[in-house]
């Protein structure tokens, strides 16, 4: 499962990474339009070491806070969404093996890690249960060793360009369970089925599991369904990676913006003034909201990271202090509060803008939106604020499940 690293992992904010998103950002927009799946930069990806950037150095990783990760998120998903996107599981899993108290466990995980290999998603299920940890997929036990794994799983974002998932899954004696399995062991088919209108190269498809083998050093055991869970940040993780990925796109639009306004050689037709879009007052006001935008969502998103950082740092035998756990989790939703408020507003403001010839296809300007809309559909932010207005009001806990 590992190999011997041999490059250096890209740093944050130096300049091989630059060059390296710089790179991605070619193409962006054509990609899009055509639905050419990123293998390429994710290949890239794995050639600079990204996904070790989280890895302490001494483990070949760069050492990165949690601060400059997301950063690092920002800056990537400007340059391309959906290969930003597609490292959400696996930058999550990175998480996990750092959080791990066991020594030899923790140094198996981060030496797994350090071979460049991408973990994708097998968590979620178009399940009969409602809610909870409650999985038809299912572990069992095998005669000849170890388990057979069967079941489906959807929203499998980023299992299509990876080289493992990590699938969550019902356990013998009404347990939960987890495996972190090769994407081409047989029985594994990961089908690119995802038809949503907006982040459609991130391969939220299928993953169908049939008879799959799950060694015994490959099945590590979760607790049950509805028992006690020690406090943790990886729900706020995963949530405000996706608001980092707004960031990102939100960037896009103002770069978009800028450059539909300074290359409109005309005006409108009412405008208060004749000169060119680049020099009228109220094009250039638009602008400049937008820009504000951009700058309000990177803040909302930096500071919710530090807090995140604060849970990292308090853990201890694998675990945060509920206090700091709790902060990150405030936080994390409330910067999702925040940031769908407006998120999509800005990335419209596109139009008004650039006007009707920048509703044309072929400019295919209307992925901003579409993207930043899908983004915002991951948990319902209605039910966010419901629950922070009960923690403010009532001191009521944060519910007790991966999608919060």
């Amino acid at each position: 499962m590992t190999q011997t690293t041999v490059t250096p992992a890209v740093r944050p904010g130096s300049p091989e990474l630059a060059a390296l998103l710089a790179r991605i950002a070619e193409g962006t927009e054509q990609r899009e339009r055509d639905l050419t799946r990123p293998f390429e930069q994710i290949g890239w990806i794995k050639e600079a070491g990204l996904g070790r950037l989280r890895l302490p150095v001494e483990n070949g990783g760069a050492g990165a806070s949690v601060r400059e990760l997301f950063e690092t998120v920002i800056a990537l998903a400007e340059a391309d969404s959906n290969v930003a996107h597609v490292l959400r599981a696996h930058f999550w899993f990175v998480e996990q093996q750092l959080a791990v108290a066991d020594p030899e466990a923790r140094a198996r995980g981060l030496a797994f890690v350090a071979s460049d290999a991408l973990v994708g998603n097998g968590f979620s299920e178009q399940s009969r249960h409602p809610t909870g940890l409650y999985f038809d997929t299912a572990f069992t036990p095998d005669p000849a060793g170890g388990h057979r794994l069967n079941g489906e799983k959807y929203y499998s974002t980023g299992t299509l360009y990876a080289d493992y998932t990590q699938i969550w899954a019902a356990a013998p004696g009404g347990r939960i369970a987890g495996a972190v399995v090769p994407i081409d062991r047989d029985g594994v088919t990961i089908e690119d089925d995802w038809d949503g209108f907006g982040q459609r190269l991130t391969g939220t498809g299928t993953t169908r599991l049939t008879d799959v083998h799950v060694a015994d050093d490959e099945y590590f055991d979760i607790g049950e369904p509805d028992g006690p869970l020690p406090p943790s940040y990886h729900g706020a993780f995963l949530q405000l990676y996706l608001q980092a990925v707004t960031a990102g796109v939100l960037r896009s639009v103002r770069n978009d913006a800028a450059l539909l306004t300074r290359n409109r050689k005309r005006n409108f037709s009412h405008a208060t003034t004749p000169q060119a879009a680049s020099d009228d007052r109220q094009v250039l006001q638009v602008v400049g909201e937008i820009s504000a935008d951009v700058f309000a969502t990177e803040a909302i998103v930096l500071a919710a990271a530090d807090r995140i950082q604060g849970a990292y740092d308090s853990i201890v035998d694998g675990a945060p202090t509920e206090e700091a756990a709790e902060a990150a989790q405030l936080a994390a939703a409330e910067a999702k509060i925040a940031v769908d408020r407006f998120a999509p507003s800005t990335a419209a403001k596109l139009f008004d803008v650039g006007g009707a010839s920048a509703t044309q296809a072929v400019r295919n300007l209307d992925r901003h939106w579409r993207n930043v809309r899908t983004i915002s559909t991951h948990n319902p932010t209605f039910l966010k604020a419901s629950a922070v207005g009960d923690n403010v009001v009532n001191g009521a806990a944060f519910p007790a499940n991966a999608y919060f």
